[in-house]
């Protein structure tokens, strides 16, 4: 497979143009780096700085323009990459520096990657690295073993959930089952869903094709959750990273936003079958480099989005006419539910006061958000606090808590409440 090579300075007329935004914490305090220092160079080319930037108060930095590959090559398959490749490079005093490369990043979509910086003492400058590897469309990764969608359930000490629940964490086994040297992480599962479909599509798909994707993705996570697979095995881990048994996570590499935002929409969902209460294990593969019957085919799935095929018809047409989308019935880790009603100005009550509570908790560690007492009314102050809020966490900026937005500033409010982080 060719690499096509492609700079701010290349004359090469057949270059596009992504975006890279980055975010910089403390590992464990969850607490945004101001000042950091990032460094941008080209992944072909590691000694030329294209760009240097420094986070603001809510440790972001702005969003940075870089060349890309033409959109068309990741519309097709094709042997030319379809994302460019980025390394940077972060430094902030009284922290360990972190070297992120393989960065991809592709026509007209916004690239984010999170930095998690460990403090130490001003003489350790050791350097902490990831590599981030290519798609699994455009790499070479096992295919799937093939396993039945449905688990069995009812053999004498299986492990089962009594119902769908949204875990906060899964345990991810960066490797095969069987490789015990292989590190284990926590990750919170939004986030695993974000990074999972961020390894395996493109992001510059149509957007029905990527939410039968994502739901895809999430569907096979649950069923590994609530029928604990690998517990039942003996092994202490939700899921593995292996192509072969279940779905490619990358630790550290960049997500999309689009892909970002469609997760923030749809995590509480999953896919069912009539009269089966777990989650289906729905497997997928490429269509292209592999064939699968009677699975959803990643390539095949952005053809029919290209026709217009919406979410589920896309859904149906792999996995069958009886196939539909659930809901969880609980979402763990989170103070409270989603009201089912926007929150906005003139709103109030005790959902209004507990997210104020949680606002004002939140400006602690990000200063950027005015600071509110929590009094039960949603007014002007509010709407600025929540303004804010979206604005940084990279949301529609419109002042009303709507489902995405309560359950980002209660994702905030916990990772910042308890001062510490499993990862």
């Amino acid at each position: 497979m060719s690499d096509i090579v492609v700079t701010p300075n290349n004359n090469n007329s057949n270059v596009d143009q992504g975006a890279l935004k980055v975010q910089v914490v403390a590992r464990g305090a969850n607490v945004p780096i101001q000042n950091a220092t990032i460094s941008i160079t080209y992944s072909g080319d590691p000694e030329s700085t294209i760009e240097e930037v420094e986070t603001d108060a809510s440790g972001m930095s702005e969003q940075i323009a870089l060349a890309a590959p033409p959109l068309e090559y990741s519309m097709e398959p094709s042997e030319n990459q379809p994302f460019s490749q980025y390394t940077i490079q972060v430094a902030a005093e009284g922290f360990r520096p972190v070297n992120v490369s393989g960065i991809e990043v592709f026509s007209n979509e916004l690239s984010l990657q999170e930095i998690r910086m460990e403090e130490v003492e001003a003489t350790d400058q050791n350097l902490d690295s990831i590599v981030i590897p290519v798609n699994t469309l455009f790499g070479d990764y096992p295919p799937k073993i093939a396993e039945s969608e449905i688990k069995p359930v009812t053999e004498t000490g299986e492990i089962v959930l009594s119902r769908v629940v949204i875990p906060e964490y899964v345990i991810v086994h960066d490797g095969p089952p069987t490789d015990v040297t292989a590190r284990d992480y926590y990750v919170r599962y939004k986030d695993y869903i974000k990074n999972v479909a961020s390894s395996e599509i493109y992001s510059t798909w149509p957007d029905s094709t990527l939410r039968a994707n994502i739901l895809a993705i999430m569907s096979f996570t649950l069923n590994r959750v609530y029928t604990e697979w690998y517990r039942n095995k003996g092994y202490n881990f939700t899921i593995t990273t292996s192509t072969a048994f279940d779905q490619k996570f990358v630790y550290g590499r960049n997500i999309f936003q689009s892909i970002s935002d469609i997760v923030d929409e749809m995590f509480q969902n999953y896919l069912s079958r009539p009269n089966v209460r777990q989650p289906i294990l729905t497997q997928y593969c490429d269509g292209e480099r592999v064939s699968c019957s009677n699975w959803l085919s990643q390539w095949g799935s952005k053809f029919l989005g290209d026709q217009n095929y919406s979410t589920i018809e896309i859904l149906r047409y792999y996995y069958g006419n009886s196939i539909y989308i659930n809901s969880a019935e609980e979402i763990s880790g989170i103070p409270a539910s989603w009201p089912r009603v926007d929150l906005t100005v003139g709103s109030t009550g005790e959902k209004v006061r507990q997210i104020q509570e949680e606002l004002a908790r939140i400006s602690r560690s990000y200063p950027a958000i005015p600071t509110i007492t929590p009094d039960g009314i949603y007014g002007s102050a509010t709407r600025e606090a929540v303004e804010v809020f979206q604005r940084v966490f990279g949301l529609p900026v419109t002042g009303v808590i709507d489902y995405r937005t309560w359950y980002k500033i209660s994702e905030i409010y916990v990772a910042v409440a308890r001062l510490a982080e499993l990862v």
